[in-house]
């Protein structure tokens, strides 16, 4: 038994050193060292051995097992330190090298302008409020003087989902609602950006879906003059210092008086050129003082609180202010076109 034990640690130790890979390695270990290995079903023999060769016998199978053991590990570590010194070597990277460009987006047109409006009426201590693009008709409408079958509802030619629910034309039902909620009892001064929906041929000017920012200021003391001081500041802060206003008489329903206000053309400084169809002036929004009627629905006293109200296109602010001739280009998401304005 001495002698088997002696040639299955010669042969073991040889086919060790010959393994080329970690299978082969563990493969030897099964062989050798396993339940069914050539170690183990020699010494199940033991058992027939004198008294006095058992320990010596016992102990040469220790030290077969140990020098067998040491042999697998140091082969294992051997291959294993190869092997990640070869991927080192396949995977070295040259940090040295320029790199692959990251090409980083910016913030649609749309989302500056309406932060730059937002930020500006924020810092006239106006709130931003938002309302339910899936609107009632009440609120939409009844809310701001346009009862049923009122001929001015044709102005907005509206996507109907039932009787009584549509699509928004206009974010004018956020100043409803919160007129309604603060039930005639304090001052207001807010702006409610948002997407509206109307029934119209998209063209180079107009969409069936379009943003609007509306502004609502309701308090005591309120006039007209309130209102073009408040548009004269915005005019100027959106097309520059030099920029003119002017308010011409006009009709809304929740409004009266109703004005459209147009700004001098930056183009020809009001000298008249193709921009404006040389008149010299663009009309860019609409407003007036709050029907007294709107604020009696909502809970406001008309003979101590009065107000003004505007509303703007989002999109023909971006187009006038940076010469953006078709709406579409807002909404194709043509890379070439939004690129243009990533630090707008």
């Amino acid at each position: 038994m001495k002698e088997e034990l002696q040639a299955i640690e010669q042969e073991a130790l040889a086919a060790i050193e010959k393994a080329e890979n970690s299978q082969a390695v563990q493969e030897m270990k099964v062989k050798y060292l396993g339940k069914k290995g050539s170690l183990t079903t020699v010494l199940r023999g033991m058992g027939k051995l004198s008294k006095e060769e058992r320990p010596v016998i016992g102990e040469l199978a220790n030290n077969v097992r140990e020098s067998i053991t040491e042999a697998l590990e140091a082969k294992t570590e051997k291959l294993e330190r190869e092997a990640l010194n070869e991927q080192l070597e396949t995977e070295t990277i040259d940090v040295t090298l320029p790199g692959n460009p990251v090409h980083v987006g910016g913030r649609h047109l749309l989302t500056s302008i309406m932060e730059e409006i937002e930020d500006l009426f924020i810092g006239m201590g106006y709130e931003v409020k938002e309302g339910p693009e899936v609107e009632t008709d009440y609120y939409n409408f009844e809310k701001l003087n346009l009862p049923k079958n009122h001929p001015a509802r044709d102005m907005q030619d509206t996507f109907f989902i039932t009787n009584e629910l549509l699509l928004r034309t206009q974010t004018s039902p956020v100043q409803a609602r919160t007129m309604e909620a603060y039930q005639g009892k304090r001052p207001i001064k807010m702006i409610c950006p948002g997407k509206v929906y109307r029934r119209d041929t998209d063209d180079a000017t107009h969409s069936h879906q379009f943003r609007q920012i509306e502004g609502l200021v309701v308090d005591k003391n309120i006039t007209l003059s309130d209102l073009k001081g408040t548009l004269d500041v915005f005019a100027k802060k959106m097309f520059g210092k030099d920029r003119e206003i002017r308010l011409r008489p006009s009709f809304f329903p929740f409004t009266e008086p109703s004005v459209e206000m147009d700004v001098s053309c930056k183009v020809c400084n009001g000298k008249g050129c193709s921009v404006c169809k040389h008149t010299g002036w663009i009309e860019i929004l609409g407003g007036g003082m709050v029907h007294p009627r709107v604020l009696e629905m909502s809970g406001y006293d008309s003979t101590v609180y009065s107000g003004f109200a505007f509303g703007m296109g989002q999109e023909r602010i971006a187009m006038l202010k940076y010469g953006v001739n078709d709406i579409r280009h807002f909404y194709t998401n043509d890379v070439r076109f939004l690129s243009q304005y990533h630090q707008a």
